[in-house]
């Protein structure tokens, strides 16, 4: 079975200070800026350890003492530029965001499973459902563009206290 980049742990962020040194290399390799707002809203997603909504990120730059203004087109900015170049996800279903695992690498189509009790997003490092659904769009001659798959229920640890 062929891996795709996404899925080889060298790759893999699992833990926010890591996540954020990532981000800044490959902002570093590819000539992006990490602006401090840009760098400020990264680390609070990272720290987050689940899905956040961008009004809970304007509460905490606007309580904390990072950088920037908190106005809420300050905060779309950072989202919009974040999202763009692969550093986070957006969970449309619930409309918030989580840190990629693998900032190393390009923006990228991943399915999340989503726990409806504790809102912990755990993306599904599998290339194959990903190509899968790519091909029957192809099949019938739909070009995707973007791919959301998002499966809701419970993770293993809300279903084992039930």
């Amino acid at each position: 079975m062929e891996h795709h980049h996404c899925t080889d742990p060298s790759h893999h962020v699992d833990d926010a200070g890591s996540f954020i040194a990532a981000v800044q290399r490959a902002c570093t390799q590819r000539g992006l800026r990490l602006t401090p707002i840009r760098e400020h809203v990264l680390a609070l997603i990272a720290a987050a350890g689940q899905p956040i909504k961008a009004y809970d990120l304007l509460d905490l730059v606007r309580d904390g003492d990072g950088p920037g203004a908190a106005a809420p087109p300050t905060i779309y900015r950072a989202l919009d530029f974040l999202l763009a170049n692969g550093f986070i996800h957006k969970l449309e279903s619930v409309n918030a965001f989580v840190a990629c695992h693998h900032p190393n690498s390009a923006q990228h189509s991943v399915p999340f499973l989503i726990c409806s009790r504790c809102h912990s997003a755990v993306e599904l490092e599998d290339r194959g459902i990903v190509d899968l659904l790519d091909s029957k769009a192809r099949e019938l001659g739909f070009s995707p563009q973007a791919q959301t798959l998002e499966v809701h229920g419970l993770c293993a640890a809300c279903s084992a206290k039930q």
